[in-house]
């Protein structure tokens, strides 16, 4: 099992590069992070090798979305004093542990990833044939094994890519993690617990290798959590020693899974850029409502006077995000009686939207006229990035045997 307990864990979640970033982004990811920054310790970076994964023909689109991007996260609320916020290029260490890992890890387990041949086929006009593009599950494992994250935030899409990245963990450990004199100074720490502390872990421990009793496993991770008498290496030692295992140096993360993105694009399909049916998280008020204008509607609305069906019209789904369930009422009846047209509909999603986004632009164009201060808080975040990579890295070395003096 080799994982931690989850009061304890971090959470580490990126995203690439490559564009500007949207009403779907925000939805289905920002306002989770938003929320997960008071909850955890969160790591959040900027993932510009993954974007080149599939933009390395024209990385122009990265350079350009790069600060873009952090100044979006900046103007929804991200706080860099509750999260981490970084480049992935600028701590160079995820290369490293990447390459590492890649020593280790069977090239099937790669080529088993469902997004691989997914989005093979999804991006016919690129050429995907690449290291790159196979290893970047990869790259992502080491991403998220870097700062020993316990949760990460994903889609049900990226499920696969956690549980690679579990299965590295566990494979890493199981090579490298039977230090010499492991049960000796497994039992060692166990003293360090103090007299009940030691006896409720051994008890634990006991419940679980014997019996299987899950609650008991759980117990003594939280145990061990709980212990301040503990330095990190006993401590990774004793849940190894807890699940009959070695030293645990990568614990594996859980997939923490965000609800389901429910923005619709302007066309009624998923909001992508490649599809061409966003809006743009600061797009200016007149752009969004000449975009929201266009959207189609109940094709059996032809005339103002026919009346029409709400399920059959791709704004009614805007109307679930963004409207109170009095305007939904009244839109729906007025829909179904031909009582009120499509301009009317669509100007409560206009209202709704602008409003939403009025803020959103107000703090952003206070850091684009700042570029100094944005620049001053990724500077912070890569340095303690770097230092908490640098940590985890320093140990792989060490037993892989590679930390020469």
């Amino acid at each position: 099992m080799n994982s931690v307990p989850s009061r304890n864990q971090r959470v580490l979640s990126g995203m690439r590069s490559t564009g500007k970033l949207h009403l779907g982004h925000y939805h289905g990811v920002l306002k989770n992070w938003l929320s997960l920054q008071h909850e955890y310790e969160c790591f959040f970076f900027v993932a510009d090798w993954h974007a080149l994964t599939t933009h390395y023909d024209d990385p122009s689109v990265i350079q350009d979305s790069v600060w873009d991007m952090v100044i979006d996260w900046l103007a929804i609320g991200i706080n860099p004093s509750a999260a981490k916020i970084f480049i992935q290029s600028r701590v160079p260490e995820h290369a490293e542990l990447h390459l590492l890992l890649s020593m280790m890890t069977p090239l099937g387990w790669l080529e088993r990833v469902p997004s691989y041949k997914d989005q093979q086929e999804k991006l016919k006009e690129k050429d995907l044939d690449t290291y790159g593009f196979l290893g970047y599950p990869l790259l992502q494992s080491a991403d998220i094994l870097m700062y020993r994250a316990g949760q990460v935030p994903v889609g049900e899409d990226q499920v696969s890519h956690i549980e690679l990245t579990r299965e590295v963990a566990r494979r890493f450990n199981h090579l490298y993690g039977r230090e010499p004199d492991f049960e000796k100074k497994a039992v060692s720490a166990i003293k360090k617990l103090g007299k009940r502390q030691a006896k409720l872990y051994n008890n634990f421990r006991r419940a679980y290798q014997e019996q299987g009793d899950v609650e008991a496993l759980e117990g003594g991770q939280a145990l061990l959590a709980d212990n301040q008498n503990l330095v990190r290496s006993d401590r990774e030692r004793l849940y190894g020693y807890l699940e009959g295992g070695g030293k645990i140096i990568l614990p594996e993360p859980q997939a923490l899974l965000t609800p389901v993105s429910k923005m619709p694009g302007l066309d009624g399909q998923k909001m992508s850029k490649s599809y061409g049916n966003t809006i743009s998280l600061r797009e200016a008020p007149e752009v969004v409502t000449q975009k929201l204008r266009k959207m189609p509607t109940d094709p059996a609305r032809v005339r103002r006077t026919d009346p029409g069906d709400p399920n059959k019209c791709p704004v009614w789904e805007w109307h679930q995000i963004y409207s109170t369930d009095e305007i939904r009422t009244e839109v729906d009846a007025g829909c179904r009686s031909a009582g009120i047209g499509c301009i009317d509909c669509k100007q409560h999603i206009i209202d709704a939207v602008t409003k939403e986004q009025a803020p959103i632009r107000e703090r952003a164009k206070e850091y684009e006229e700042n570029p100094g201060i944005v620049r001053s808080i990724i500077a912070e975040g890569c340095d303690e990035a770097r230092d908490e990579a640098r940590k985890t890295l320093s140990e792989i070395k060490r037993v892989m045997g590679l930390n020469y003096k």
